[in-house]
């Protein structure tokens, strides 16, 4: 493409982005009540817009010209727009007609900054990359365990409202704050609701049952039945059992074991193991199932979570939302913190994508709940991964990081980093690389295991030397140590 033409492809562009984006913006315009997040919805829209458009072609010509080519444009589109377009239009003769070019726009990741310090904690000595440590009971008692944690780089507390009760988080708090007081900084409360997580209740047999492939058993609603000499297990949502078809696929404990629904009928249904290891995998009690493609009508906060609001409202500086699909759910929320907030604001809500209906509706999520509060966005790759596949997972969550950037929304990567080490003490490989992958986000969070501490240690280190070579998608070219001297070569021997 000639430069006359890519100026008129680009402006013409700016142009369309900049009419859909604010049609968009007034769509969302009732929810929009916290002034503060007027510039990211506004971003977002025009993100959108850009993003209906296949512009590889003139992403290849902007490149040629050694020109941006718009690849990294998520925090600041229509500034990203506005500089190419005026660049072109010099190069192309059209100085006269451009408009002054200012210098380049950064409002967009000062933004994502100012809300990664708010929600997780400043911390000027560490990594841009916070790290979020899941909390074990033992902290409540162990406070010598809270200041390692501290001390070896984390920044924010997690503390999952499914395990525990209140006297517990209570003194696990009250532990995180005085260690962090004594260190002279702040270490925010993540409270994290445990919404509807679909279990297994009860398995029967009683005793050790482990399943190969091929192997059948049944799911079934409350009470067990006993039903030919075949495994059986309730499920925690009984109506669950009623959706289930030939057909549809089943996966339990966080994918490990699959099967497929062979018949369905009278509250039960029979599945066939299709997926597990050579050595068959136990189907116990307690573990998660999940249903791709199955849309559950289950209320995001469920009895228990709406009891544990009580407390967290209180005492949470951040509120962690499990299984959020649609605004409903955000609105609901809201509401619920409204009337036990008593006036205060509302505190910072963290989104936790789990299915890919709350993928298909990220856009929205993240307007409804920042409309009114601060909002962060946690990529639970473990439920992810088995609600969307495996295969996907890789290309939905930097789409995930590209919407989250647009939005200026920080971002907390999660589920599994490090998790051979937290638990045995030793990572591996590609472990190492999935940790230097989180830098991109605002957060990394940890599981809890005997380990923790060394795996706190080991990502802190990761994270200040991924620092040096990369800003969210941004290469940061610092000095190449390894290579420091000239690198000569041997004479030849021609």
């Amino acid at each position: 493409m000639r430069v006359s033409e890519l100026h008129s492809a680009v402006a013409r562009l700016h142009t369309e982005v900049a009419r859909e984006g604010a049609a968009t913006l007034r769509l969302w315009s009732p929810v929009l009540r916290r002034r503060a997040f007027t510039a990211a919805a506004t971003n977002l829209a025009c993100y959108l817009a850009l993003r209906r458009r296949d512009i590889r072609r003139l992403q290849e010509g902007l490149s040629a010209l050694g020109l941006s080519s718009l690849g990294r444009s998520e925090a600041g589109v229509l500034p990203a727009l506005a500089a190419v377009r005026n660049t072109l239009a010099c190069l192309a003769g059209s100085a006269g007609r451009r408009r002054r070019t200012a210098e380049v726009d950064t409002r967009g990741h000062r933004a994502i900054t100012r809300a990664q310090h708010r929600i997780f904690g400043a911390d000027p000595l560490g990594p841009r990359t916070r790290i979020m440590m899941t909390m074990p009971a033992e902290a409540a008692t162990n406070r010598m365990l809270v200041r390692r944690m501290l001390e070896a780089g984390g920044d924010c507390a997690r503390i999952n409202c499914a395990h525990d009760d209140p006297d517990v988080w209570r003194a696990i708090i009250a532990n995180v704050r005085r260690e962090a007081q004594a260190a002279g900084r702040t270490c925010a409360v993540l409270m994290d609701l445990g919404g509807p997580k679909v279990r297994l209740t009860k398995v029967a047999p009683a005793g050790k049952i482990r399943l190969l492939r091929g192997d059948r058993f049944e799911l079934v609603e409350a009470p067990l039945r006993v039903r030919e000499a075949r495994v059986q297990a309730v499920v925690s949502h009984a109506e669950i059992v009623r959706r289930l078809v030939p057909g549809a696929i089943v996966w339990v404990d966080d994918g490990k074991l699959g099967a497929r629904v062979i018949e369905a009928r009278d509250g039960r249904a029979v599945l066939e193991v299709t997926h597990a290891r050579d050595r068959g995998e136990r189907l116990r009690a307690e573990k998660g199932i999940n249903l791709p493609g199955v849309e559950l009508d289950i209320p995001a906060l469920t009895a228990q979570d709406l009891e544990a609001l009580d407390f967290v409202a209180a005492h949470a500086d951040c509120i962690g939302y499990s299984f959020v699909q649609r605004p409903e759910d955000v609105v609901h929320l809201q509401q619920e913190l409204l009337r036990r907030r008593r006036g205060r604001p509302l505190p910072p809500v963290v989104l936790k994508i789990e299915t890919a209906l709350a993928v298909r509706n990220l856009p929205r999520l993240i307007v409804t709940a920042g409309g009114r509060q601060p909002v962060a966005v946690m990529i639970a790759r473990g439920d992810l991964a088995v609600e969307i596949g495996l295969a996907r997972l890789s290309e939905i969550q930097e789409q995930i990081l590209w919407i989250c950037e647009a939005a200026h929304v920080p971002v907390i990567w999660a589920t599994q980093v490090l998790d051979s080490l937290v638990r045995d003490g030793a990572a591996s490989r590609s472990e190492a690389t999935d940790a230097a992958m989180g830098q991109r986000a605002e957060c990394v969070m940890l599981n809890k295991g005997p380990h923790q501490v060394e795996a706190i240690r080991f990502l802190d280190e990761v994270l200040r030397r991924m620092d040096r070579h990369q800003h969210k998608r941004s290469p940061r070219l610092a000095p190449l140590g390894s290579w420091s001297e000239p690198q000569t070569l041997p004479a030849s021997l021609a």
